[in-house]
């Protein structure tokens, strides 16, 4: 991973992060049920995003590592 995709990685983390807490607000504010569940629907992608972005991370840190092994054997 190049510093300019690590850049965007982390801006769009920080930015996920932020939707989830804007999510978990709407639910915890919620009046109606639909905004409950918007604001937790919110909150559960934002998550699920995360996880993404940190399976990502280390699945292009085993990729170079392999690729360095593989250049070096």
């Amino acid at each position: 991973m190049d510093g300019e995709e690590s850049i965007s990685s982390l801006v769009i983390g920080v930015l996920m992060v932020v939707f989830g807490l804007i999510g978990l607000t709407l639910a915890a504010g919620a009046l109606d049920i639909e905004m409950a569940i918007f604001g937790w629907s919110l909150a559960g992608f934002s998550v699920v995003f995360l996880f993404g972005l940190i399976r990502r991370h280390f699945d292009d840190k085993s990729a170079a590592r392999a690729a360095m092994g593989a250049d070096h054997g």
